[in-house]
């Protein structure tokens, strides 16, 4: 009987047991948790991007948040959007913002006329927005662009002795001011605007069509 017993406590004492409960086994995973103190976080309103003015394209956007663990996660969402850099991106949170979808009219687009912004007796300057004209019977020579500030130059054929002519612009164009001065056998047209951009120029009836790009 004793030796029964003696066997029996051998085989007790020799199994895998967890000494302590309340601690994981070797073959078992600890899950993180975090305290119990919470740090007050404002909440998210908006953000504003400015961009500045080459920005023509936003191709992604990418989100760096933090989890409950305390990893920190980067998630990118391509876009491939064109943008107008005078106008900032904004990063909100909007309940239920996707529920009020608006589907927008779509119209045949005519072309707005433009407003004449300057004007001398053989040449004047009509714009709106990124859209200008200059209207005039005189043949361009040149065209090109210039920084410090962003301009555009535009030289024509006449022979003519004026003042040199400036003038600020305000009305819902991209352009800040024109200036004209006088050259032997031409005269110069500067186009300053308010960022940097391209162009494109095309012949018309009455003059030279520029649209920014």
């Amino acid at each position: 009987m004793i030796k029964l017993l003696v066997i029996y406590l051998v085989l007790i004492s020799s199994l895998d047991a967890r000494q302590n409960p309340f601690f994981p086994s070797k073959n078992e995973t600890d899950i993180f948790s975090s305290t119990n103190k919470v740090s007050k976080i404002e909440p998210l309103k908006r953000a504003t991007i400015t961009l500045p003015s080459t920005a023509r394209t936003l191709e992604s956007v990418t989100i760096t948040y933090k989890n409950l663990d305390g990893s920190i996660v980067t998630k990118k969402e391509l876009l491939g959007n064109s943008v107008d850099w005078h106008l900032p991106i904004f990063v909100s949170q909007n309940i239920g913002g996707d529920e009020k979808k608006i589907n927008p009219k779509i119209t045949s687009k005519s072309s707005e006329p433009l407003t004449k912004v300057a004007s001398l007796s053989f040449i004047s300057l009509h714009a709106d927005k990124k859209q200008f004209n200059l209207l005039t019977k005189d043949k361009m020579l040149r065209n090109f662009l210039l920084t410090k500030p962003h301009r555009i130059v535009c030289d024509f054929k006449r022979d003519i002795n004026i003042r040199s002519y400036a003038k600020k612009i305000d009305t819902n164009s991209v352009i800040k001011r024109i200036k004209l001065g006088n050259h032997k056998g031409y005269y110069r047209v500067v186009i300053e605007l308010d960022g940097l951009y391209r162009y494109k120029k095309t012949l018309i009836k009455e003059g030279y069509a520029f649209t920014l790009l």
